[in-house]
């Protein structure tokens, strides 16, 4: 087992509630909504019921998150609730799902910020080697950071937080300004689709990659200052901003750009900014919105060495993934995860911007939904802890209840290809924790031995 939250070093609980909550939103809003006006693009008007659905679903998982957190502030994140809900074969299997979609994930990320640069440089696009070799360059840029330590990487987190709320606030101005001086342009390119609800579920399983996050602040919960009051805190706000950003954000360029067009872009808010401003617009959101999706990288970056040490910790992986350098920092984790988030990403740099994006990101999203239904059910499964603080038992219920069917309607609209991906990842933890089994099993008898 792990050294429990509140037995912390002091030293190593650098993150406080505004740390916390830039890591939550920093983590959601990263590159993914930048290149989901285009990957959602052929689904037109549905597009919006899907994200109605994903918002909902995902303010239910946070409540979910946050009662947890709240009473069992001693635990070492998901991990921990895990297992003592289900045990720790499910919590094993369950980690390592997540653990799996948080460096496809990461993958992801890079290739959605290298469409954005391509966009600034645009010969980069005319090269088959030098975008993948960009993405890989800001994978380990971000290894090297977060080998820093979780103050620097927080800090690195803060900074890119309050730079990527820019491009939102321009998007939404951009389109309240058009709304208001020329209300007719919003006409001129509504979707034909009609509505589905099919297409609805093919949405919200889309979506539901850019709000992945929300369990962000559990996961370093060992290095989050007054855990039972800042994470609860940190989640709730986190994906509630997120979630009002995104609302504001995704109905303009869905109406303002054709929808081939939109659907073929690797920048749609670019092309946005290009095509109705002019001039160099869509170079300066451009940059902005890369800077977005490299705070989410190192965001993620953080959150996969946690995830790793964590497992280590458990005795799912090898303990020398655990170690930590002079920097309090995973270093071992970091390199690791770095490498085969390498690897992931060169094996499936083919294709456009956009199908790499969605491809991606659904495996990581099948990869997440154990974890957020598992933990759902926790919190209807575990006693509450007396004095812990807590949400309201009726509300509590009601969340968890609407978060485990919110993961089944997911699942429904996820196309067979990642769904398949996802299961066979899934499944390749299988014999890793029988190893780990076998592995403690013999520490064990070796102690025995010797006593």
């Amino acid at each position: 087992m792990s050294q429990p939250a509140a037995d912390a070093p002091a030293a190593k609980r650098a993150l406080g509630f505004w740390m916390t909550t830039a890591l939550v939103v920093g983590n959601i809003i990263g590159a993914g909504i930048f290149v989901m006006p285009a990957a959602l693009a052929p689904f037109g008007l549905n597009a919006l019921t899907g994200w109605l659905v994903t918002v909902a679903g995902c303010a239910c998982l946070a409540i979910a998150f946050a009662d947890l957190a709240r009473r069992f502030p001693q635990d070492d994140g998901p991990y921990a609730y895990t297992q003592r809900a289900f045990g720790p074969a499910a919590a094993f299997l369950v980690m390592w799902c997540y653990w799996v979609s948080v460096w496809v994930g990461n993958a992801a990320i890079a290739i959605g910020v290298v469409g954005y640069v391509m966009f600034l440089v645009p010969g980069l696009a005319a090269s088959t080697v030098l975008p993948p070799l960009v993405a890989l360059a800001l994978v380990w840029v971000f290894v090297l950071i977060n080998l820093r330590g979780v103050r620097a990487a927080g800090w690195v987190q803060m900074l890119t937080t309050l730079l990527k709320l820019v491009p939102q606030a321009a998007v939404v101005l951009l389109g309240v300004t058009l709304l208001l001086t020329h209300p007719h342009v919003f006409k001129e390119h509504v979707p034909p689709n009609p509505a589905s609800w099919r297409e609805v579920a093919s949405v919200s399983s889309i979506a539901l990659f850019s709000m992945l996050g929300i369990e962000c602040a559990t996961i370093p919960a060992a290095r989050v200052r007054d855990p039972q009051r800042t994470i609860p805190r940190a989640t709730l706000a986190g994906t509630l901003l997120a979630a009002l950003i995104y609302i504001c954000i995704s109905v303009v360029p869905m109406f303002l750009i054709p929808q081939p067009q939109l659907a073929a872009s690797n920048a749609p808010f670019a092309d946005l900014f290009a095509q109705r401003l002019g001039g160099n617009w869509g170079a300066v959101l451009a940059a902005f919105v890369a800077v977005s999706g490299l705070g989410a990288l190192n965001g993620w970056t953080l959150v996969i060495g946690e995830v790793t040490q964590s497992m280590a910790k458990h005795r799912g992986f090898p303990p020398a993934l655990a170690k930590e350098n002079a920097h309090a920092a995973p270093a071992r984790a970091f390199i690791f995860t770095g490498i085969v988030t390498s690897i992931m990403l060169l094996c499936n740099y083919v294709g456009s911007v956009a199908q790499m994006f969605v491809f991606l990101s659904l495996i990581a999203t099948n990869l997440t939904l154990p974890l957020y239904l598992v933990d759902a059910l926790a919190v209807l499964r575990l006693k509450n802890v007396p004095g812990a603080a807590r949400v309201p038992a009726l509300l509590r219920a009601a969340a968890a209840v609407l978060a485990a069917l919110y993961c089944g309607w997911i699942v429904y609209g996820v196309e067979r290809r990642p769904l398949l991906a996802g299961i066979g990842f899934g499944l390749a933890g299988v014999p890793v924790y029988l190893w780990s089994l076998r592995r403690t099993n013999r520490a064990a008898a070796a102690m025995s031995t010797l006593s």
